[in-house]
């Protein structure tokens, strides 16, 4: 399969049903044990995680640690397959996957949905069983490395981001992942469901990626909480939408709001000044300031 055959077989609905093939994997990280030794030093632990991740699983990967955010990077052949049984879904919503950004205190929240008349799609493509297992036992590498160095916080990620790419085709998984929500799903802060909606997967088909054992594409850079929470209300609209969880009756700029207003609360997240919506669909432009915002937490 080549890239150009790549392109045709994946949409960007069926790149969303592949990222959700992972989230099962991701969920058995809270009952597993942590190694508590030995104790790894900031220094160490690019070259641990890629040391225990051969050793271990035979696995090469290629880590970076960029300020405060850990990069992974997974080459592989061959990462999806037609499922034998495809899961089936309903379709509510036309979706444009629209940037977010905070600029000058002001987070610009874009989005393009539109109710459609609904109909029954089924799952096109998905992640192959190995490929799950391979990103499974990366994330308890991770997990294990992270969870074994000392407490001060300056030292340990604030992020981690493992990148999964087939060099053969062309296309790339990217998740990445805030160490405190992990560490609040290990001791049950968090569910799991929710610790599954604060993960930001991307996804992309490049002719870069074609051959790239290294990582070379990659732009190994430090993630910043701002980005972050960003990238990740932009990825909760994917998921209620093209899940989706709301009726095509739903008020989609009532339902942005709420999304927006949650996984800011999540993060108690408050260094901002104006949430500015833009209903790409309607034309329509809502701008709330913070104490707007912030009287609709916990509601």
């Amino acid at each position: 399969m080549n890239l150009i055959m790549m392109k045709s077989k994946l949409s960007s609905k069926s790149l969303v049903k592949i990222v959700f093939k992972i989230l099962p994997l991701v969920l058995f990280l809270s009952a597993c044990n942590s190694s508590i030794n030995p104790s790894f030093l900031k220094e160490d632990i690019t070259q641990a995680v890629k040391d225990i991740c051969k050793k271990e699983y035979q696995l090469d990967t290629i880590t970076k640690l960029s300020g405060s955010t850990l990069w992974v990077y997974l080459p592989l052949e061959n990462i999806v397959t037609k499922p034998e049984k495809p899961e089936k879904y309903l379709e509510r919503f036309f979706l444009e996957d629209k940037k977010n950004f905070l600029d000058e205190k002001i987070l610009k929240v874009n989005y393009l949905i539109r109710p459609i008349t609904e109909k029954e799609k089924q799952q096109e493509m998905t992640l192959d069983k190995s490929v799950n297992e391979k990103i499974f036992n990366v994330l308890q590498v991770i997990r294990r490395v992270l969870f074994s160095m000392g407490n001060s916080k300056q030292d340990i990620p604030v992020f981690f981001c493992i990148v999964t790419a087939d060099i053969r085709n062309g296309f790339e998984i990217k998740q990445t992942f805030y160490f405190l929500d992990l560490k609040k799903l290990s001791y049950s802060f968090i569910s799991q469901t929710e610790y599954q909606h604060r993960i930001v997967q991307d996804t992309a088909i490049s002719a870069q990626i074609i051959g790239d054992k290294t990582g070379s594409h990659l732009n190994y850079r430090d993630i910043t909480l701002e980005e972050f929470i960003a990238d990740q209300i932009q990825s909760r609209i994917k998921l209620k939408f093209q899940k989706p969880e709301v009726q095509a009756s739903a008020d989609i700029d009532k339902e942005v709001l709420k999304i927006i207003t949650y996984t800011l609360d999540a993060y108690q997240f408050k260094d901002f000044a104006f949430v500015e919506m833009a209903n790409l669909a309607t034309e329509k432009k809502t701008i709330l300031n913070q104490t707007a915002i912030l009287a609709n937490f916990k509601k």
